[in-house]
């Protein structure tokens, strides 16, 4: 896994600097520490950061180049039918140099062009210049596992695209002014997530949609050609469990290509227990699992279900303690060091899981993100999905994106003007675009392909608004302790055939409610009972018990005090475990926006970083 950075001119040189350069290209070293290099031509200039995983050395070293020098192409991902699209090339002439995933790549751009992206299964985002032609593509895998991030400067050159893995890496361009962009702030108090649609909390940055496709070339350089890469299933019928375990388990055995040490998060869900049973079947040695979370009040489920299964499989299993003085200091560091806020609270025992397994010499990790936004997870927003249509009593569901923004939301829009100030959510346009942006995917995805129930869409949303998201958050907090997380179910083809099966294979409403009933059915004869039917959770941590000490330190935050109103800082401050869907997104963007615009308050809270306890048997 790896960081890339571009900077392309299109029709104008690229003039920067090599210290320059350098120096936007190691804000990522996290994301490879291995190796660094560096290309350029006339107009363009890329650079890469690697984190060895298939065919360490010299072969897999990047940017990497066709032999006659037209093609350059950076790539941070795995191919996992890397093997069937070397066929395909070597038949049509092409003979290969390296084992390494990258210039398979390579060759399928300079051969088949933007097409060619349509054939990968894997994860990946890149970015590929063709020098005769001067043009430039960027793509981002189907499900968007692997981030990618482009902005537009002027240079005293021209115009010019930058792209990166990380907004850092973009932002710290001497030609980019780094200004909030004020609807995704307002809507990151709603939806907790950095990004709306493809703008990010950043003015002029945007981020390339799950399976988007860009191809700019020198005529139009501001206005890049645009392809979508998902494609539905069609069955809409009922699946047999042996096929369900077939397709998940072809899906694990695809991912375990490595040359480099290879582990699992298990929290003793579902979902990861199907990950670690299938992947232990088929590695030849002894599989090392890892769980996170608090020992205290209830919260430790994960860890006595994740070692009975482990005990049961036979792996080697360590358990990563977070504690409130861990959480707290591993909260703020992940602000300072992503430049983004937190999203969900789990990212901090992700993180801390992700260094320990790191420090244990493991590389790759395989996770369980994807099954319940793909195969209807999520109890309660489906029931509450279920009561709204059933309200409809068949009427067309014109309202469904803002039942979604409404009924999920953190922060209310409606009470936006108790927590903004004025001239803050005015210039938010009154989350006019946060509403426009939900209505409008909510409708692309009904109009798509009706299915076999009006649940299907609101299904389709939870994949297209939440999946990206945990993706995401995954990718930077494994990356960030040098670590390549991979995820089977969020694979294009399992999730074309999520899609394909009908809602009743799903998810069926009721008290209680079924999710995924075909993973449920699937793996029932194949992991313990007490897995296949326990409750969703995921790493939980008592998040709203221990925000205390930077819920106070809103009051001395100067961002804080220039975007929120008196009333919501001394509320929060003073109840932030009682007001805690106000507290997290909150101090989240005051310690933000103090990174950027601030002297840091909020990260001194806690003061040096905090060792989490880390135990092995």
């Amino acid at each position: 896994m790896c960081g890339v950075i571009g900077i392309v001119g299109l029709g104008s040189p690229v003039r920067l600097g090599d210290d320059d350069a350098v120096r936007l290209r190691d804000t990522m070293l996290h994301r490879g520490p291995d190796s660094a290099g560096r290309w350029r031509c006339p107009w363009a200039l890329l650079g890469h950061r690697r984190l060895e995983v298939i065919a360490p050395g010299p072969e897999g070293h990047q940017p990497m180049c066709t032999p006659d020098g037209r093609f350059a192409l950076v790539y941070n991902g795995e191919l996992y039918n890397d093997a069937e699209l070397r066929r395909a090339l070597e038949a049509e002439g092409v003979r290969f140099q390296t084992r390494c995933d990258t210039e398979t790549v390579l060759w399928a751009l300079a051969r088949w062009g933007e097409q060619a992206v349509s054939r990968f299964r894997g994860m990946f985002a890149l970015g590929f210049v063709d020098t005769v032609e001067n043009r430039l593509i960027l793509s981002r895998d189907p499900l968007g596992i692997k981030p990618l991030y482009a902005a537009r400067v002027v240079t005293p050159d021209g115009p010019q695209v930058v792209f990166a893995s990380e907004p850092t890496a973009i932002l710290g361009h001497p030609s980019m002014a780094i200004e909030p962009d004020w609807a995704v702030v307002s809507a990151y108090l709603t939806t907790i997530r950095p990004l709306l649609g493809r703008r990010t909390m950043f003015a002029g940055l945007e981020t390339l949609l799950p399976g988007e496709t860009r191809v700019y070339d020198a005529s139009t350089p501001d206005a890049p050609r645009v392809l979508d890469a998902w494609e539905a299933g069609e069955r809409s019928g009922l699946s047999d469990p042996a096929e369900t375990v077939e397709v998940i388990a072809e899906a694990v055995r695809s991912h375990l290509r490595t040359d480099v040490p290879m582990c699992a998060l298990l929290s003793g869900g579902l979902d990861s227990a199907a990950v670690v049973s299938l992947a232990h079947r088929d590695l030849s040695e002894r599989l090392h699992t890892y769980c996170a979370g608090a020992k205290m009040g209830g919260f430790d489920d994960d860890f006595t279900h994740a070692d009975a299964m482990a005990r049961g499989l036979g792996t080697t299993h360590a358990e990563v303690t977070i504690d409130q003085a861990l959480f707290g200091s591993r909260w703020a560091q992940l602000i300072d060091q992503t430049g983004v806020p937190v999203s969900t609270p789990n990212e901090i025992a992700i993180h801390a899981v992700a260094l320990a397994l790191r420090a244990d010499g493991h590389v790759v990790t395989l996770s369980g993100e994807g099954a319940d936004e793909l195969f209807g997870g999520y109890a309660p927003p489906m029931m509450q999905a279920a009561a709204h249509v059933a309200a409809l009593d068949g009427r067309p569901d014109a309202d469904g994106g803002l039942f979604h923004l409404l009924s999920n939301a953190w922060v209310s829009p409606q009470i936006k003007g108790s927590v903004l100030r004025d001239g803050i959510l005015a210039r938010a346009d009154g989350d006019a675009a946060l509403a426009e942006e939900y209505q409008r995917t909510f409708a692309d995805l009904a109009a798509d392909a009706p299915g076999d129930s009006p649940l299907q869409p609101h299904l389709r949303f939870h994949r297209r608004m939440n999946l990206p998201n945990l993706l995401r958050r995954l990718d930077s907090t494994t990356m960030l302790a040098s670590v390549e997380g991979r995820t089977p179910f969020a694979d294009i083809r399992v999730a074309r055939f999520a899609e394909s099966l009908a809602m009743a294979e799903k998810f069926v409403p009721g008290e209680p409610a079924r999710t995924k009933i075909a993973l449920r059915e699937a793996f029932r004869d194949v992991l313990p009972g007490s897995v296949v039917d326990r409750p969703k959770a995921s790493f939980p941590l008592p998040f709203q018990s221990w925000m205390g000490p930077l819920a106070e330190g809103l009051r001395t935050s100067p961002f804080a005090s220039e975007i929120f109103t008196r009333e919501s800082v001394d509320a929060v401050s003073g109840h932030p475990e009682g007001l805690w869907t106000l507290a997290w997104p909150m101090i989240n963007i005051a310690a933000w926006g103090d990174r950027w615009w601030g002297p840091g308050t909020l990260a001194e809270q806690f003061g040096a970083q905090a060792a989490g306890a880390v135990t092995t048997r």
